[in-house]
């Protein structure tokens, strides 16, 4: 592994425990077992880091979604297998949780403008799924955005915020058996 790639998993880690205000590059070098210098020939400072950090991870989410989305399933079909491959993704999603918490507990302006540009971007990422789907008419004409905006909420809470109110993580079949009986099958025809 590359030094740039250590100091980048490193500073997930950090940002991910501690969020983006605790977070030193002192901190992110003692992780990657580099100088701070070596930091900063690879990232101007530590919003530079951050922001290369959570977007690199939406954009592999895409990447990782658009490989199992096939022309020839279904709606719900390939509804299910991306939801699928977006739990795999649950423990990378610690640092979302970790930055929406920091949001609202310290109100940081960073986090809260990524937070809004990570949010546009996946919620304009499953609206074009769902437009797709209602031009080959596998689902009913609805409000794009705001159906688009209620699965990715959806998701959040049964993917993080569950476990933070009650004992146990929900599984991947019971997320599954939720969405599948109830948000889809109301947007099936």
């Amino acid at each position: 592994m590359d030094r740039r790639q250590e100091i980048l998993e490193a500073a997930t880690k950090s940002f991910s425990l501690f969020g983006y205000k605790a977070t030193t590059m002192d901190q992110v070098a003692k992780l990657a077992n580099v100088g701070k210098g070596t930091i900063y020939t690879f990232f101007a400072n530590k919003e530079e880091l951050f922001h290369e950090i959570v977007f690199t991870m939406i954009t592999e989410m895409k990447v990782e979604k658009d490989a199992i989305i096939s022309e020839q399933f279904s709606f719900q079909e390939n509804a299910h297998l991306v939801l699928m491959k977006m739990l795999e993704f649950r423990e990378r999603h610690a640092l979302l949780a970790k930055l929406i918490a920091e949001e609202k507990d310290m109100q940081t302006p960073i986090v809260q403008e990524v937070l809004v540009k990570v949010e546009q971007e996946i919620v304009r990422y499953i609206a074009e799924h769902i437009e797709r789907a209602i031009a080959k008419g596998e689902i009913r004409q609805v409000h794009v955005e705001l159906v688009a905006y209620l699965l990715f909420k959806a998701y959040m809470a049964f993917a993080v915020d569950w476990q933070v109110t009650h004992e146990h993580a929900l599984s991947e079949e019971k997320i599954v058996a939720v969405f599948r009986d109830t948000i889809f099958r109301s947007l099936i025809k």
